[in-house]
């Protein structure tokens, strides 16, 4: 039997999410092939949740040692939002002591947890539109209040640039709102994207790659009278998931299309979701990026667990497929 390592936890703010996921993925796992232990990361603190303990891991080889004796891993489910499991730094610490992991590598963590950096990389991808916006670092000048709302109108989202979308994300509808919601973002990240707003059709896509062929997921609306889908509407209920999405069959079909075109253009392995709005007329609405999740959330009130479920699947299919896709790698 395989000891699959649930890695959660991790040094963003939605680290409490992230071990509400690896609950998620530890009562989907097939027991019958898998032992599973959760192993909690949190800055220098890594160990293991073993029979009731707690036992530090050992960076070499990932591996810990419980009074029933030693303890190695074959396969690190992560399940991280945030630094360093959704970034890229963990995967690299995996490809080194050569541990197979479920997410997509070390370049396509990067990317993907950077906004700016992949908006700018999907402008060109056929059949998608990506908002104007515009990147600001810490202890760099800023642009003014007023070329700012010239550049990319009112109401605009101020978020961090390389982080998740449930802290320090603001919609901001005055000029005179921007100062506070960019420090409030620069609480989360050192660099902040400024993005001209898209008003429409909320939807997400899950898809994933295991052992046999690309499965893009059933779409699901999301519709919240919040401001936008923030982290109340996200893991407090204040919204509505209606899967599969009411949306038009054509428009279905073509996000689906260009949510494989993107997994497969990057390279992404394991399960991603990515988010968009849908304008226009109804069968011929332009689609608008948001962003793409490569370790979206497992809870559940995730999205993931419901579109696997309307398409007919079980979960503990996919994660088996996942964890087998790699070992025969």
């Amino acid at each position: 039997m395989k000891t699959i390592a649930i890695v959660a936890g991790g040094d963003s703010s939605e680290y409490h999410v992230s071990l509400r996921s690896a609950e998620g993925i530890l009562s989907f796992l097939d027991k019958t092939k898998y032992q599973p232990v959760v192993v909690v990361l949190h800055g220098q603190d890594w160990h293991a949740r073993y029979e009731g303990g707690e036992y530090p891991i050992d960076r070499n080889d990932f591996s810990f040692n419980a009074p029933d004796g030693h303890h190695a891993f074959d396969f690190a489910y992560i399940t991280i939002h945030g630094t360093p499991g959704e970034n890229g730094l963990l995967q690299g610490y995996f490809d080194l002591i050569r541990m197979p992991y479920s997410t997509s590598g070390v370049l396509v963590e990067a990317l993907t947890f950077n906004k700016h950096a992949l908006c700018s990389l999907l402008r060109t991808q056929p059949g998608l539109t990506v908002s104007d916006s515009l990147l600001l670092r810490k202890g760099e000048a800023r642009p003014t209040d007023e070329a700012i709302v010239e550049r990319l109108g009112l109401p605009c989202f101020v978020k961090p640039n390389a982080g998740g979308s449930s802290f320090g994300v603001t919609k901001v509808k005055t000029a005179d709102q921007l100062a506070a919601a960019i420090d409030a973002a620069l609480a989360e990240d050192d660099e902040v994207m400024v993005e001209a707003m898209m008003t429409g059709t909320e939807v997400t896509c899950g898809c994933y790659r295991g052992a046999g062929e690309l499965v893009t997921f059933p779409i699901t609306e999301v519709v919240t009278d919040q401001e936008f889908f923030d982290y109340d509407a996200k893991y407090n209920g204040k919204v509505d998931e209606i899967t599969p999405a009411r949306i038009h069959p054509d428009t279905a079909r073509r996000v689906q299309e260009l949510t494989r075109a993107v997994y497969r253009r990057l390279g992404c392995y394991g399960i991603t979701r990515t988010d968009y709005i849908l304008r226009g007329e109804p069968g011929q609405e332009e689609i608008c990026l948001l962003e793409i999740n490569t370790t979206p959330g497992m809870t559940a009130t995730s999205f993931i667990p419901q579109q696997v479920r309307a398409a007919g699947l079980d979960i503990k299919d996919v994660l088996t497929d996942i964890i087998e896709g790699r070992l025969k790698d």
